[in-house]
């Protein structure tokens, strides 16, 4: 294992930050391939994403140690680009409140957010695959799935070898056009965002969900040499299929089905509270049979509020 600071960014007020790399496998070979490269956190909050991937820089070392990475290939990981506003609980970047994942593919002479992006970038953006963990811009609890722009450039045959049970493909948007997994797909580079349960918590199960799905992909991707039960024969979801249910009022929300539940038609999945009699604004209704994908998970929600997603059961 090589540890290197990808790049720092001195503060005349704070302790320099760092962006911290771990190469794993054939890294001192200038012919090896660059194989993966794996990004958590890159705004302030993600705690999830940060865990999951130093989880992963531990078991890589090991898998290192034991020669279960496979000759002339190398695997990148950078737990976070963004510790400044990590540790003051700020989601996006401490001093102008921008977004680093809306940055890419950066620009070395530009604002500060534009040149963490850039510096990220240049490490990452020649390697064969790309897994990011990001996080939803509503607070939420998802089901683990591998999550992919429709790009033309997207892969959804080989995001199916994760063994996770959903792939979910969604049209990009022109912010899209700066975000890390689009980048990666225009530089060659196959791209996948890898939602791993929650964000602002740990959540054990779905991290390790997440840690046995990445080592089977780069199993059979030829990464590693690592003996892996089979994950689900993932089934490929398009937006258009989940159907969303939205908030009519406000209030506390009172969660009742949680991500990974079945439902049917009609069953109450929450309520929404009044914060003061504590009388019931809403009952909010699953409207068809199917699997709670997705769970607003802050305790206040607003009107027009995406609260639930629910694959269908049939599709």
């Amino acid at each position: 294992m090589k540890r290197e600071t990808i790049f720092k960014l001195e503060s005349p007020y704070r302790d320099t930050m760092r962006i911290t790399a771990f190469t794993f496998g054939d890294y001192d070979n200038k012919e090896s391939e660059k194989a993966c490269a794996i990004v958590g956190a890159t705004r302030g909050n993600e705690a999830q994403q940060i865990y999951v991937c130093s989880r992963l820089v531990a078991v890589f070392k090991k898998l290192e140690e034991q020669g279960k990475i496979r000759s002339n290939k190398q695997i990148l990981i950078i737990p976070t680009v963004n510790n400044y506003s990590m540790n003051i609980k700020k989601r996006f970047w401490s001093l102008d409140n921008t977004d680093i994942n809306r940055m890419f593919p950066g620009y070395d002479l530009g604002e500060t957010t534009q040149r963490i992006a850039y510096n990220v970038f240049e490490q990452v953006k020649n390697y064969t695959y790309g897994i990011q963990f990001p996080s939803y811009y509503m607070p939420g609890e998802f089901v683990p799935h591998i999550r992919m722009m429709h790009t033309g450039y997207e892969k959804p045959d080989i995001a199916r070898e994760f063994g996770l049970p959903y792939v979910y493909i969604r049209e990009s948007r022109p912010y899209d056009t700066t975000t890390l997994n689009y980048n990666w797909q225009l530089w060659g580079t196959s791209a996948f965002s890898f939602y791993a349960g929650k964000t602002t918590e740990i959540d054990e199960p779905a991290a390790e969900i997440a840690i046995r799905s990445i080592i089977r992909f780069l199993t059979k991707m030829g990464v590693c040499n690592c003996s892996l039960e089979e994950g689900f024969v993932s089934q490929v979801i398009r937006a258009s299929n989940v159907s969303s249910i939205i908030s009519a009022k406000s209030g506390i929300l009172q969660r009742i089905k949680r991500a990974g539940n079945h439902v049917i038609h009609g069953e109450v999945l929450g309520k929404i509270i009044d914060p003061y009699d504590g009388t019931v604004h809403e009952k909010l209704l699953a409207p068809i049979d199917g699997l709670v994908f997705f769970v607003h998970d802050s305790p206040f929600v607003n009107e027009s509020t995406y609260v639930y997603k629910i694959i269908p059961s049939e599709i």
